[in-house]
């Protein structure tokens, strides 16, 4: 079913209604800033992406990493909130893309392969416009380096 977005009438709450109307204050975001990225065991999670991937520690309190990925951060923050929710066995929670430049795609495999990396594909073209490889960090959540092409 297609949904007409302009319909406010037809959003299922009050406040979803009334939010996407008002874009006072929200058309000012400009930027993400962080990701937080929910892990199981935040300590494999933190020698992955510091050690394997190579992202520089920005603060680092035990249970909430922040690793700097360029301009943003990606936070890693131990699972356990009452709205966090469970993980569903061998489900990737996300998929984190990462750009580099087209001869970079094939460097960045060549090193994934020295790496206890679980490479799920390796480069290839796709009919999209990127030349991209796929992998998974330690908790089965999906990565991929891709170039425009």
């Amino acid at each position: 079913m297609q949904r007409n977005v302009s319909d406010f009438s037809k959003l299922s709450t009050p406040w979803m209604a009334a939010s996407c109307k008002d874009t006072g204050l929200l058309k000012n975001i400009r930027n993400l800033d962080y990701v937080i990225l929910l892990c199981e065991d935040i300590q494999p999670m933190r020698a992955f992406y510091h050690e394997t991937m190579g992202f520089p520690i920005h603060r680092d309190d035990g249970e909430w990493v922040e690793l700097k990925v360029g301009a943003t951060l990606l936070t890693l923050r131990k699972r356990g909130r009452l709205y966090d929710g469970a993980k569903l066995p061998d489900t990737a929670g996300l998929q984190l893309a990462f750009r580099v430049t087209p001869s970079e795609v094939e460097t960045c495999y060549q090193e994934l392969l020295t790496k206890p990396v679980r490479i799920i594909d390796p480069p290839r073209d796709m009919e999209y416009g990127h030349r991209t490889l796929f992998f998974k960090d330690p908790e089965g959540n999906i990565l991929e380096i891709y170039a425009d092409i």
